[in-house]
């Protein structure tokens, strides 16, 4: 952690916790236990990044195709988080963490729904880190339903359709107001995005380890960091352009 630059860390890290249930299998235990041991992990990771200076971090926590898994699953997997909200909402105050939940929360379970709404308003004033968690959420979805919003704001004559651009765009998305993911980081080796941020991660530096999520540690979370800052993040330009704007 020495070595970290603390001026050159991502403003947003988004991450797709892959892996649990093949951690449980791979030892021959019940998936609600790797699912388990990912929340934990999940805790450390969101712990260390408030302690290292990380304004915003996005979890992929459960995405709109994960409704096709096996009812016992979700019904696990909707009992950890129903759970892990109630427990946890004291120690989000605690580290001054601000919950907030970008997908369709119509679709989760009502008792979920309602420790979701307690801890988002709860930390409501929070403003030492954001914690974003991804609920029901898929990218095609959040644009589908700007482009639905953006046409309905036109046609009732709120907005001009020669104001409509990428600033605007973006303004219709789950993520307005927070900043684009400078970091995507994939555990579980799965070369793909998943739906995950399809718009906002037009020009975001992307990681993928091999290990699965419950394994992995604020350890490997620091390499990757330093491996991020070695990184030089052009946004279309070339090197000699980015010097002349630092010199």
């Amino acid at each position: 952690m020495e070595e970290l630059r603390k001026d050159k860390l991502p403003q947003h890290i988004a991450i797709i916790m892959d892996g649990n249930g093949r951690w449980a299998s791979r030892r021959n235990l019940k998936r609600i236990l790797g699912h388990e041991r990912g929340i934990a992990t999940a805790r450390k990771i969101v712990e260390f990044c408030r302690t290292v200076g990380i304004p915003v971090v996005t979890l992929y926590a459960f995405s709109v195709e994960n409704w096709k898994r096996p009812k016992s699953e979700i019904q696990t997997l909707m009992n950890l988080l129903e759970h892990y909200l109630r427990t946890e909402s004291d120690d989000l105050l605690k580290h001054n963490i601000r919950l907030v939940v970008i997908g369709n929360m119509s679709d989760l379970p009502p008792s979920v729904a309602h420790e979701l709404n307690d801890a988002i308003e709860k930390s409501r004033a929070c403003d030492g880190m954001i914690l974003n968690l991804a609920l029901s959420y898929g990218g095609r979805g959040e644009i589908v339903q700007a482009v639905r919003s953006i046409v309905a704001d036109v046609s009732e004559g709120r907005l001009r359709l020669e104001n409509v651009n990428e600033t605007t765009f973006s303004q219709y998305l789950y993520t307005r107001g927070l900043p684009d993911p400078d970091l995507l980081i994939r555990t579980s080796g799965e070369m793909r995005l998943s739906n995950f941020l399809l718009w906002q991660m037009a020009y975001t530096e992307i990681y993928v380890t091999d290990t699965l999520w419950p394994d992995f540690s604020p350890e490997e979370m620091t390499r990757i960091l330093l491996n991020y800052q070695t990184r030089e993040r052009r946004f279309g330009q070339t090197s000699e352009q980015l010097l002349q704007i630092v010199k």
